[in-house]
């Protein structure tokens, strides 16, 4: 992602703000009282939140920074409903360390994926995805491997990944067509995807997609029939919105959108989308602002993401998107995402029903609304709704921690 690109969505942002849609302007401040923190494992300067949670285990990784070049990935487990005591898995010099672009970790009967992005030339944005395992029953970790088989210096990150078999299936955007080549001539940014052992054997290595926004998140699920993968893509007239591909019978399909925005932007807003399964439901939750408005809508499947039903506007007016989404059940979700409210920027939650019925919006925290805070983060455990965000107060930022009760929805 290029600065004068970052620059022009900023721009829009601002004129987003002014655009406040105020009939959710006074419930806000009493909802604030669900969230019950509980201590983060994280020190100061730490950043870039990661939440992840399967039926064995509840991870939490983020980095920390201990001066201005080293940084260090962490990760904690939730037990008894208390965070243990943080681990390291890596620390580095050579990092790019991006507010939108954060590792991640991930478990699959007892083996342990995560992965940072490291430098691979003295570019701005020449960098891979390194992935450190751990596998089950060993203490130390096998760091610095890596994930893609090209070695151009250019962009590769946007990582997700999910247990899947008795391993990992991971897909990351993948920038070695942008390579510059004689004449100036560069390619577009790519989708790719791989599923990768608990020894860190890379199998299955495909493009998804030839050309995608350059620096969105990507998000996937495991459905009945296999993995899923939604992504902000990229037409040749700059149309940005949400497709799915899907693998079936072994074979990915070719990507479809989810629902025609048509929002037309030069530039990559680094907002991407997030989805959830349950069995063959999916839940793809989104921002968008085609016609310059921001909204945050919701759309369900029912068949693993062959079709979706319409879009459900979940927030419109002063939204700043950075959702997430979690399922119930196949009928039930909860999607979360950050606003502008009343000069103040609000991280909420609700319920919504595939029926488009919703429950009151809860707010989560305050949060200061800039990149350093990131990506809050969501996960269901038990009875529970989960978080993780980023605090930031004078400049310097703290992982914070807690839950909401699934009564309160």
């Amino acid at each position: 992602m290029r600065l004068f690109q970052y620059l022009t969505f900023s721009t829009l942002l601002l004129l987003f703000v002014g655009c406040k849609d105020v009939s959710e302007k006074e419930k806000s401040p009493v909802d604030e009282a669900s969230f019950i923190s509980i201590p983060s494992p994280a020190n100061a300067n730490s950043s870039l939140p990661y939440l992840i949670s399967n039926e064995y285990s509840t991870l939490l990784s983020w980095v920390t920074r201990e001066n201005d070049s080293l940084t260090v990935l962490k990760y904690t487990e939730l037990k008894d409903g208390q965070w243990q005591e943080a681990k390291e898995i890596i620390r580095g010099s050579d990092w790019f360390v991006n507010w939108a672009d954060y590792p991640m970790i991930a478990e699959n009967n007892g083996n342990l994926w995560s992965h940072v992005l490291k430098k691979s030339s003295t570019g701005t944005y020449s960098y891979d995805v390194k992935m450190n395992l751990r596998a089950k029953g060993i203490s130390n970790w096998k760091t610095d491997m890596p994930l893609h088989s090209d070695l151009t210096p250019t962009e590769h990150g946007f990582v997700s990944v999910l247990e899947y078999d008795d391993g990992f299936f991971v897909t990351w955007l993948d920038g070695r067509n942008t390579e510059e080549k004689e004449g100036g001539q560069r390619g577009s940014m790519t989708l790719r995807a791989a599923r990768v052992s608990p020894s860190g054997v890379i199998t299955n290595e495909q493009e998804l997609d030839y050309r995608t926004c350059d620096c969105c998140q990507t998000t996937a699920a495991i459905t009945k029939n296999g993995p899923v993968v939604l992504y902000r893509d990229r037409s040749d007239d700059e149309v940005r919105d949400i497709s799915i591909v899907r693998m079936v019978n072994g074979e990915w399909t070719k990507p479809l959108p989810i629902a025609n925005d048509n929002w037309q932007i030069k530039g990559c807003p680094v907002n991407g989308p997030k989805v959830a399964a349950w069995g063959n439901t999916l839940a793809a939750t989104w921002f968008t602002a085609a016609d310059q408005t921001p909204k945050v809508k919701l759309a369900f499947s029912q068949d693993a993401g062959a079709s979706f039903g319409s879009s459900i506007e979940i927030a419109t007016g002063s939204v700043l998107g950075r959702v997430d989404v979690a399922l119930l059940d196949a009928k039930t979700a909860l999607v979360s995402w950050m606003e502008t409210d009343n000069k103040q920027t609000k991280f909420k939650i609700l319920r919504v029903a595939s029926s488009g019925e919703r429950s009151k919006p809860i707010v989560v925290s305050t949060m200061n609304g800039s990149r350093q805070s990131g990506f809050p983060q969501m996960e269901v455990v038990g009875d529970k709704v989960y978080f993780a965000y980023t605090h930031v107060i004078n400049g310097s930022s703290q992982i914070k921690t807690g839950y909401i009760p699934l009564s309160k929805f």
